[in-house]
């Protein structure tokens, strides 16, 4: 068994109007986003749903100093982008999806990701969403320091511009030793 872990793909990173967007770059991977969770959830691999989740009260939060407000909690900012949305919805009660709210760039700081990983005797995590060159790269980080093997969809990554998002692929394949494919 492997694990697909989606990162980030909510109104707030993705929609036109979200508060955080990636816009136009961000949507352009939707169809490969939605294609990629279909087959994993199809193959009975584990597909986690890793989250950014805000609250407007926590003033000591850091991305409070870098970014505006996003994907704060009861928000529709934090609903998965489009059709991603509809393929959580139909998939969310089987037991080999899961939603993790994370608080951090790193799906897995601060949550139970890599336990749930390790009970499965999962050893590839295939990483997609969005940013390349922060959630997905911080989350890749941890993943190579836990002995994970890391897959990048290059097609279903993106970033809020290219140069960022293409540093981030040579980062995580030349330094990391992601498979980029």
């Amino acid at each position: 068994m492997e694990a697909l872990i989606s990162i980030d793909y909510t109104n707030d990173f993705v929609a036109t109007d979200g508060n955080l967007t990636t816009g136009e770059f961000g949507q352009a991977i939707e169809t490969e986003m939605v294609r990629l969770t279909n087959q994993f959830i199809d193959e009975g691999n584990y597909v986690v749903f890793a989250i950014d989740c805000h609250d407007s009260q926590d003033k000591y939060h850091p991305e409070n100093k870098l970014f505006p407000s996003h994907n704060l909690v009861g928000t529709s900012g934090r609903d998965l982008y489009k059709g991603l949305n509809d393929v959580y919805q139909n998939n969310k009660d089987k037991e080999t999806v899961y939603w993790i709210d994370k608080r951090h760039y790193s799906a897995f700081s601060g949550t139970d990701l890599d336990i749930r990983l390790r009970e499965r005797n999962i050893r590839t995590v295939h990483l997609v969403g969005v940013c390349t060159d922060i959630c997905v790269l911080h989350t890749a980080i941890d993943a190579y320091n836990l002995g994970y093997n890391i897959v990048i969809h290059e097609k279903a990554v993106q970033s809020f511009d290219q140069i960022g998002h293409n540093w981030a692929l040579g980062h995580l394949k030349n330094t990391l030793g992601a498979t980029v494919v």
